[in-house]
């Protein structure tokens, strides 16, 4: 069996690690842009801030590594046109120039996503930067030594920790997003108004409702950013609006979202038997709606790409889809979320009801007892839970792992009253606050 493979970072290493393992007699060849593969890119913001002093630390694998398992790697090879028909692949040698041909029985498509770079006027200045890969990384940090004023545009997470990075390093940050507050696609309002509010209070300009019309510069260099409703300084801009999937090489040739993500089964499979796809290039099942999502996160990515691997010659093993479960530490504050929000609710159009409780984390006997926000939504006439948020200085977050569980598993609120939590008051409350989300839902 021949086995092609593009594009290796979270998705296609486990792909991959698992394949080799799998099928010791398969012919695997990974075909890879980058001179690196398995980049950790939710660790960027931490490497540029220098909370991360090793960047080796934020690979977990090596193209040696790989190749010790006996895969063909093919690295800073560019693959640009797949014939699904014919099954070849060509690709050039991004070093040497030389054009490249292969054939394959499967293969496993694990190209990943790209940021959103929008149309705006003087984005190519220099100093106006992208942030996804470890030579981004490494260009951001070598030019934000002369940066005073930086600005950082987009406010999900890439951008929330870059921003602190930025302000912990001295810098005079502004932050710009179109939307009407922070981190709007994971944590309700009265979630996020805690980290503005956190963030104004370190002096860090919050630009929210703006969108950016153009930058202007000065001998090539950024040097404002002009929005629809103001201007800032700017000697560095990060863009970090977003992402998409990388899947041109299949447009029209599988099946897709709107958004370009390739459509695949439960069992990893494309609309095209011999094409499995898997990571940030494919939308899976979102449990809270039943439907196909784009959910881009490197737990998705590895759990997808080793099932592929399990999936490759027979379905062997279902994924049971996603709850989009996330979690970040800004500052004092530990924050995650799972499944539907209030916000994200209204976006599906689907009717949900929340519980909010307020609590500390455990007996106020103890030296020290944090406040905590949890809040439940669900399902008003099934009673099935679709998704929780917490908020809290102390790390309350794996409460959100638990409901991820329950979402998957279709709990109702009211059984969560009376799940079996154990109490130890170095720890928690006689009733843990996820049960009192249960308790006062079903009064």
């Amino acid at each position: 069996m021949k086995i092609a493979v593009i594009g290796s970072t979270h998705a296609g290493t486990a792909a991959v690690t698992n394949m080799a393992k799998l099928y010791p007699e398969a012919d695997i060849t990974v075909y890879e842009r980058n001179d690196n593969v398995s980049f950790l890119s939710c660790g960027l913001a931490l490497y540029v801030g220098g909370v991360v002093h090793d960047p080796q630390g934020l690979f977990y694998s090596s193209p040696e590594e790989l190749q010790q398992l006996g895969i063909t790697m093919k690295m800073q090879h560019d693959v640009h046109e797949i014939n699904t028909e014919n099954q070849t692949i060509e690709a050039t040698n991004l070093v040497t120039g030389e054009k490249v041909y292969d054939a394959y029985d499967k293969l496993v498509m694990t190209t990943g996503s790209w940021p959103v770079t929008p149309p705006i006027e003087g984005i190519e200045l220099d100093n106006v930067l992208l942030a996804k890969n470890f030579h981004q990384a490494n260009t951001i940090i070598e030019r934000a030594k002369d940066a005073e004023n930086v600005t950082v545009v987009g406010a999900g997470y890439i951008g929330v920790e870059l921003v602190e990075a930025f302000e912990k390093a001295g810098k005079n940050v502004t932050l710009i997003d179109g939307a009407d507050r922070i981190l709007n696609k994971y944590l309700d309002s009265e979630f996020t108004d805690i980290v503005e509010d956190d963030f104004e209070e370190r002096g860090i300009k919050l630009a929210m409702n703006e969108t950016v019309q153009r930058f202007e510069g000065e001998n090539g260099r950024v040097r404002t950013v002009h929005t629809n409703n103001g201007s800032y300084d700017a000697d560095l801009v990060i863009m970090c609006v977003g992402f998409r999937p990388n899947t041109d090489l299949l447009k029209g040739k599988v099946e897709m979202l709107g958004n370009g993500a390739i459509k695949v089964d439960e069992y990893m499979q494309t609309s095209d038997p011999s094409i499995y796809a898997a990571g940030d290039c494919c939308a899976v099942k979102y449990n809270p709606t039943g439907e196909h999502a784009y959910i881009p996160l490197a737990t998705n990515a590895v759990r997808m790409g080793t099932l592929v691997a399990r999936n490759l010659v027979e379905p062997t093993m279902k994924h049971v889809g996603t709850q989009g479960t996330s979690g970040l530490h800004i500052y004092d504050l530990n924050m995650a979320s799972t499944g539907l929000t209030e916000t994200s609710a209204r976006l599906f159009d689907i009717n949900v009801k929340s519980i909010t409780i307020e609590d500390t984390h455990r007996p106020t006997f103890m030296p020290t007892a944090e406040n905590v926000q949890l809040k439940v939504s669900y399902d008003p006439e099934t009673r099935r839970i679709l998704g929780a948020q917490v908020i809290s200085k102390a790390d309350v977050t794996q409460s959100i792992n638990t409901l991820s569980v329950c979402i998957q598993s279709g709990m109702k609120i009211d059984e969560l009253g009376f799940v079996d939590f154990f109490f130890q008051p170095h720890f928690n409350q006689p009733w843990n606050f996820i049960n009192k989300a249960g308790l006062q839902a079903a009064q």
